[in-house]
């Protein structure tokens, strides 16, 4: 199979996700309008790693970044699914099941000077005492959804902390109505 049936299958995994993201930043409809026009469709993947008590997300210290949650590019032929675990393990050894809806989908640039990538988050739940393995020049940390971080995308912390009060509300509901009172 070639490189450009490869790309197709990963641009195709990716729009059946964007449908069923939770929520869409940025001009997601523009992008996926233009979709297959260009040589290289540019994917992204990241996953928002978050403790039981949903009140710290797990992030990297990227080089020129700062703190932004693991992740990285889809390669041709990877859905960006198995694209965020892969991501999750190189950079913090984690491997972890990501939560089943997409977190987000939005559209940015992650390298000054590259064109905007589709990117989609996903979400999964991790204990914050497993040991992390980060890249090497690259550390990984449990951060506080409850204080700001250093970071390129200054809007994530308010999405990360947004899906996290999401995800709290549909334990809460979950929860059977004795134990709620």
């Amino acid at each position: 199979m070639g490189r450009d049936e490869l790309q197709r299958q990963s641009l195709e995994a990716a729009l059946g996700d964007v449908g069923n993201a939770r929520v869409e930043f940025d001009d997601v409809a523009g992008w996926v309008a233009s979709a297959g026009a260009g040589p290289e469709d540019p994917l992204a993947a990241e996953v928002w790693v978050f403790d039981a008590g949903l009140s710290q997300v797990l992030l990297v210290r990227h080089p020129w970044r700062a703190w932004v949650p693991p992740g990285g590019k889809v390669e041709p032929g990877e859905t960006p699914r198995e694209a965020a675990r892969r991501e999750l393990r190189e950079e913090t050894g984690l491997d972890v099941d990501l939560l089943d809806r997409p977190a987000a989908v939005c559209v940015r640039s992650y390298h000054p000077g590259k064109p905007v990538a589709l990117g989609l988050s996903y979400a999964a739940i991790a204990d914050p005492a497993a040991p992390l393995v980060a890249e090497p020049g690259q550390p990984a940390a449990w951060m506080s959804l409850d204080h700001p971080w250093e970071s390129c995308f200054p809007d994530d912390l308010s999405r990360i902390r947004g899906h996290a009060q999401w995800l709290a509300g549909l334990a809460a509901a979950e929860r059977p109505a004795r134990l709620r009172d």
